[in-house]
């Protein structure tokens, strides 16, 4: 799976299920302001991300994560760790 289908299941689910306009997710915009997101909100997503990728998300791995690219890269990279 490369980082542009990577990128297009993200923003497909988060306009799905964030219910957020598409034009909003460019790759510098700030996660968490965007999305709109609360705690329970992070346990959604760390579903959704698990279902389609089946990778794990902790907590741990949200720190530092400001906007959609360091989302991205961080699927991106547990994708490649999990081989």
């Amino acid at each position: 799976m490369n980082k542009g289908e990577i990128i297009a299941i993200i923003n497909g689910f988060l306009v799905d299920e964030f219910e957020v306009d598409g034009d909003v997710i460019t790759p510098e915009a700030p996660l968490k302001e965007t999305l709109g997101l609360d705690s329970l909100d992070y346990v959604d997503l760390v579903v959704v991300i698990e279902s389609n990728f089946g990778v794990k998300l902790g907590e741990a791995d949200f720190v530092g994560i400001v906007s959609f690219q360091d989302f991205y890269d961080l699927i991106e990279n547990k994708i490649k760790a999990k081989g």
